[in-house]
């Protein structure tokens, strides 16, 4: 790696933790409940919405969110690209963590906010669904057109030579590898975060053991997913702008849109002269841009707008 590599890379991991560290504040009056519902109610009777997703949409499946009140960012920073890619320290305190982590992500169930997506989808009011979620919970309530624009934590790819694997085989080989190491846990409560790791003692770090690569043998195992610090794939790029070509309106869900891949999408819909509504319970960065600002539940909300159509 030359001069140049170097400062490139630590250049966009100092943009990615400045991203990390965001601090959303209101910038817009919220919309009245009422005035909210109806006219949301009205943007899916035009249909073609495109909806948008974020960590709190996953909260009331046990997924806790980045930066909503009991955000994980509180106590924890998620890794960047750059330490992951080039820190083998970091991508092994990564996976021990995630090795534990992995459990309570794998046993996450939709809840009913994704279903009633769903629901809506097969009514015929959505052009599809966007989430920031690596979570697959979308996709495990039904939903058919969604674009994980951050990924999947359940494919993993090998950063050296590009051959890939589910997560439940790696997760297999990683529990042959580290007999009795789940047990040395022991059974207390673990707040998994949104990235899908677990805080650990650093000498259970220490004592984990890495697979590497079935292909190649490469310990750079990596879950396919968009760390801060990494670019969304182009195809997948491609496809959103589709989506929002397509779109007659967005509707953001548990989101503060903080990171630029998502909160771009709300400034192309705006920049089109395309409605933006939001149910959110925080401050978002797009809420100045909002026909409708609803501070909601997102679940709640979603039961109230189909509830009372």
């Amino acid at each position: 790696m030359d001069a140049a590599e170097e400062a490139q890379i630590k250049a966009t991991h100092a943009a990615a933790l400045r991203s990390i560290d965001r601090v959303v504040t209101e910038t817009a009056a919220p919309t009245p409940e009422e005035e909210a519902i109806e006219g949301i109610r009205g943007l899916l009777a035009q249909g073609q919405v495109l909806v948008l997703t974020g960590a709190g949409i996953s909260t009331g499946s046990g997924i806790p969110d980045y930066r909503g009140p009991a955000g994980s960012l509180r106590d924890h920073r998620p890794m960047t690209y750059q330490e992951f890619r080039y820190d083998p320290a970091a991508r092994q305190r990564y996976w021990a963590r995630s090795f534990v982590g992995w459990r309570q992500m794998n046993r996450a169930k939709p809840n009913t906010a994704h279903y009633l997506l769903t629901q809506l989808e097969e009514q015929g009011k959505l052009a599809g669904i966007i989430t920031q979620n690596v979570d697959g919970l979308h996709t495990a309530a039904g939903s058919k057109e969604v674009l994980a624009l951050h990924g999947d934590l359940s494919r993993i790819d090998c950063l050296a030579c590009g051959a890939q694997e589910t997560r439940p085989s790696l997760d297999a080989r990683l529990e042959e590898a580290n007999p009795g190491y789940l047990q040395a846990i022991g059974s207390g409560p673990l707040e998994v975060n949104p990235d899908g790791d677990v805080a650990l003692d650093e000498r259970l770090i220490r004592n984990f053991r890495m697979v590497g690569c079935l292909v190649c043998g490469s310990s750079q195992l990596k879950p396919a997913v968009v760390y801060f610090g990494e670019p969304v794939p182009a195809d997948r790029k491609a496809r959103l702008n589709q989506l929002l070509t397509e779109a007659k309106s967005l509707l953001v869900l548990g989101s503060s849109l903080a990171v630029m891949s998502s909160y771009r999408i709300a400034l192309q819909t705006h920049r089109a002269g395309k409605p933006i509504a939001i149910i959110n319970q925080g401050p978002g960065r797009a809420d100045k841009y909002a026909s409708y600002l609803w501070r909601q539940d997102v679940a709640q909300g979603l039961y109230k707008l189909i509830s009372e159509d």
